[in-house]
């Protein structure tokens, strides 16, 4: 039997808005996971929601271990049977089942960094191009970018257009594709962005995977970038119950993708949202938690939040200057 009075009343709407778009803006230490975890509970506990019409997504393999523990020792249920993973490991997992229809015969091969610098300097010593100017790690850095807002070889030439340096890069790109096709492989990028545009080309697809996860929770929502955004998008175009948890104030990824207006602009991307904000804290002090408060209300672009607590003020804070 789940024991809900242990929730505190904000956390308690949460677990049991269960239908439509819902933006839960949970701030540090506020029990994020706990409710994620009482909410699939409640889902399948209370709702008789299959197991395996769920989809959780967080960000870390970690993070995904720790939610199927928490899940498994709160209602008994083998966690095993949804889907509780990274973005990357779902959209592999989709992949696979999919793979004649993104034109692989059989299994395809996952290029790793090392995988992936050793096509370039092959494509470089192919193409003349001098690596004094040109580095894997910078053209990678570039090619997953790109990637990241699904650009693809030819959409990029067309922006570059004029830049003699940046031309190059988009030849290279299109070498690189090229050689990924030919060894029957994708790199790790591929695996969100051969997903997206798999759903977008074949709808019955799509329908299939809508289908077959009724309900879609996403962890860490302002870490998402446009790729991510897309695809959930995407998912929840047809049931509509998406859950994204996270927190504006804690987005800090910008330089490797995360787009902040995602969560920012979920009520317009999601008409009627319901929106919880999950403000009681239980990590920190009240000195610790005013002092964060009026650090980060100077914020221009955020939802407005308050932190706060039950427990007693505690030791005044030290600054620290430092070079």
């Amino acid at each position: 039997m789940l024991n809900y009075e242990t929730l505190n009343e904000m956390q308690r709407k949460a677990v049991f808005q269960t239908e439509g778009p819902v933006l839960i803006l949970a701030g540090a230490g506020s029990g994020k996971t706990r409710v994620l975890t009482y909410r699939i509970a409640h889902l399948t506990q209370d709702l008789g929601v299959l197991p395996r019409q769920i989809l959780a997504i967080t960000f870390t393999n970690k993070a995904a271990n720790e939610m199927r523990t928490r899940v498994e020792g709160l209602c008994g249920l083998d966690a095993g049977q949804m889907w509780v993973s990274t973005f990357h490991s779902a959209c592999l997992r989709i992949l696979k089942r999919h793979r004649a229809d993104i034109g692989f015969s059989g299994d395809f091969t996952i290029y790793d960094p090392e995988d992936q610098k050793a096509v370039l300097r092959r494509i470089f010593k192919e193409l003349g191009i001098p690596d004094r100017q040109y580095t894997p790690k910078g053209v990678l850095a570039v090619i997953s970018s790109c990637k990241d807002e699904l650009i693809g070889p030819g959409e990029y030439a067309a922006k570059v257009k004029g830049d003699f340096y940046k031309e190059k890069i988009a030849l290279i790109y299109e070498h690189y594709e090229k050689a990924l096709r030919e060894n029957c492989a994708v790199d790790f990028d591929d695996l969100i962005g051969r997903t997206v545009k798999l759903f977008e080309e074949r709808p019955d697809i799509l329908e299939f995977n809508q289908e077959k996860f009724r309900y879609i929770m996403v962890d860490e929502y302002q870490d998402t970038n446009n790729a991510q955004y897309r695809l959930v998008s995407l998912l929840a175009a047809k049931y509509r119950n998406i859950c994204v948890v996270g927190d504006d104030d804690q987005s800090i990824y910008r330089f490797r993708g995360a787009n902040i207006r995602n969560i920012l602009d979920f009520e317009k991307d999601f008409p009627g949202a319901y929106v919880v904000r999950l403000e009681q804290n239980y990590r920190s002090t009240a000195n610790i938690l005013n002092a964060a408060n009026g650090v980060i209300a100077h914020n221009e672009a955020r939802k407005a939040k308050r932190l706060w607590t039950e427990k007693p003020d505690g030791e005044l804070l030290t600054l620290f200057s430092v070079w």
